[in-house]
C-alpha cells in the first residue's frame, strides 16, 4: 500500500461523491422518473439532461439542483457509462457540491437520482452494486470469503482508489435476525450510501487480521475498523479509526458513527476519476438560474472586453514598431554611400608577347650594329651578316626603316667614292 498522497488533491469538504453499478437494462429511464417525481414533490428545484457528447454518444449525463436546509444550494451531476465487458450494465458516478461544507444530516444525493427502495416491480435492476469488486453492495451486509487469500484480495482491491469508506465488522458471536441487518440503515443520510460494510464471522478473526496486515490495521474482537485509503494521507493513524465494540442488536452504533465522521473530515486524497468528475461538474454545468445566466453573460462580456483591449494594445504596438522600422529604413536610404579608397594599379607583369617583342628588338639593333658595308662595295653579298640582318628586320616589321637606312648609307658611300675618284691624280 502506498504511504504517500503528495501527488493527489484532497477531497473538498463541500463535496459528496459516490459511484456504483446498475444492473438493469435502461438506467436512464429510471433516473428520469425519479428526478421528475422529486421535482413534483419539491425535493429538488429542477433537473436537466445535457445533450450527448459527440465523442461519446453512449454516455448519459443528468444534472439536478436543490437547496439543503432550504438555503444551501447543492449542484449534483450523475454520469452513466456503459461497461465494456457487460454492455447491459452501467457504471454511475455521482458528485454533488454544496455552497458550504457538507452536513451528513442532509439527504443523500443518491436517493434523489435513484429510488431509495431499490429495484421496483418493473424489474429495473439494482443500482447499489460496487463498481469494481464483484459481489459487494453499498447498502447490504457483505460477508467476507471463507478463503483467507480471497479475503485478502477483496479487501486490498476495495481499499485501492475507492470513493467509498470501507468498514470491517467482526461478529463476536452469531447475531440474531436484528443483528444481521446492515448497519447502513442506522447511519446518517449523508453517510448511508458512501459506506461499504464487510462482515467477518466469529471464526474469521484470525484470518481477517492476517488479510488486514498489509493495510496496517487490525479489527478488535467484536469491534470494527475503517480501511485506510490508498494512498494514505500524511500522518494517518489507523488506531483512531478502530472501534472496540459494535453492538449488533439494532441500536445506533454511536462510536462507529463518530469514527466515520472523523474519517470523512480528514484531508483524504481525491481519486483521479473523482477529480475528473468534480472538474466536469464545475466547468460544464448547464442548469443555470436566470441570475446565474445574467452573471455568466456579464463574465463573458468582461472577458471579451479584456481580450479586445489586449488585441488593441497589440495592434498599436505593432503599428508603432512598423512606423519605427519605416523611419529607420528611410534614414538609412538618405545616408550617402561611403567613397571607395583610390586604388593604384600594381606593377604589371610582362606578358609572353611583350617578352617576344623585346627579344626581336634586341635582335634588330644587334643586326644594325653589325651592318657595316666594305669600302667600294655597293651592296653586301648574298649570305652575309647584313643580308641576314635584313631578313630579320623584315620579320619584325622594321624592314622599311632598315631599307631607308641602307639607302642613305649607300648614297654616302657613292658620294665618297666619286669624290675620291675626282681627287685621285691622273
Amino acid at each position: 500500500m502506498s504511504n504517500s498522497a503528495t501527488d493527489h488533491a484532497t477531497v473538498p469538504q463541500t463535496l459528496w461523491a459516490a459511484r456504483g453499478r446498475h444492473t438493469g437494462p435502461a438506467p436512464e429511464d429510471l433516473v428520469r422518473r425519479t428526478l421528475r417525481r422529486h421535482r413534483e414533490s419539491g425535493d429538488i428545484d429542477d433537473f436537466t439532461e445535457p445533450p450527448e457528447a459527440a465523442e461519446d454518444p453512449a454516455r448519459r449525463v443528468f444534472e439536478a439542483r436543490w437547496r439543503a436546509d432550504g438555503t444551501v444550494t447543492v449542484r449534483a451531476r450523475l454520469t452513466l457509462v456503459p461497461r465494456q465487458d457487460r454492455p447491459q450494465e452501467h457504471e454511475w458516478r455521482l458528485v454533488a457540491e454544496a455552497e458550504r461544507p457538507w452536513d451528513d444530516a442532509w439527504p443523500s444525493p443518491a436517493t434523489l437520482f435513484w429510488p431509495e427502495a431499490g429495484p421496483d416491480a418493473d424489474g429495473d435492476g439494482a443500482w447499489d452494486h460496487h463498481p469494481t469488486v464483484t459481489g459487494l453492495r453499498l447498502r447490504q451486509v457483505n460477508a467476507l470469503p471463507e478463503d483467507d487469500k480471497e479475503m485478502r484480495r477483496r479487501l486490498r482491491d476495495a481499499a485501492r482508489e475507492s470513493w467509498s469508506v470501507h468498514v470491517v465488522v467482526h461478529e463476536a458471536m452469531t447475531p440474531d435476525e436484528q443483528g444481521r441487518l446492515p448497519l447502513a440503515r442506522l447511519l446518517p443520510p449523508g453517510l448511508r450510501h458512501r459506506v461499504v460494510e464487510h462482515r467477518a464471522a466469529p471464526q474469521q478473526l484470525r484470518g481477517v487480521n492476517w488479510a488486514l496486515k498489509d493495510l496496517g490495521v487490525e479489527v478488535p474482537r467484536g469491534g470494527a475498523v475503517l480501511l485506510p485509503p490508498d494512498p494514505a494521507p500524511k500522518g494517518y493513524d489507523g488506531s483512531e479509526h478502530s472501534v472496540r465494540s459494535v453492538f449488533l442488536d439494532g441500536s445506533e452504533p454511536s462510536e462507529l458513527i463518530a469514527a466515520l465522521r472523523h474519517f470523512v473530515a480528514l484531508p483524504r486524497p481525491l481519486p483521479s476519476d473523482a477529480g475528473e468528475a468534480l472538474t466536469d461538474l464545475r466547468e460544464n454545468w448547464t442548469l443555470l438560474t436566470v441570475q446565474e445566466e445574467l452573471e455568466r453573460e456579464r463574465r463573458l462580456v468582461a472577458m471579451y472586453s479584456d481580450a479586445l483591449e489586449s488585441m488593441t494594445k497589440s495592434r498599436d504596438l505593432y503599428k508603432q514598431a512598423a512606423e519605427q522600422a519605416l523611419e529607420a529604413l528611410a534614414a538609412y536610404r538618405d545616408v550617402p554611400a561611403a567613397a571607395l579608397p583610390e586604388q593604384r594599379p600594381g606593377p604589371r607583369t610582362p606578358g609572353a608577347l611583350h617578352q617576344l617583342t623585346r627579344t626581336f628588338e634586341r635582335l634588330r639593333f644587334t643586326a644594325k650594329g653589325r651592318q657595316q658595308p666594305a669600302p667600294g662595295t655597293d651592296t653586301a653579298p648574298e649570305g652575309t651578316p647584313a643580308d641576314t640582318a635584313r631578313r630579320d628586320d623584315d620579320l619584325t616589321g622594321t624592314g622599311a626603316g632598315t631599307e631607308a637606312g641602307a639607302g642613305a648609307g649607300a648614297g654616302t658611300s657613292t658620294g665618297t667614292g666619286d669624290d675620291g675618284a675626282g681627287d685621285r691624280p691622273a
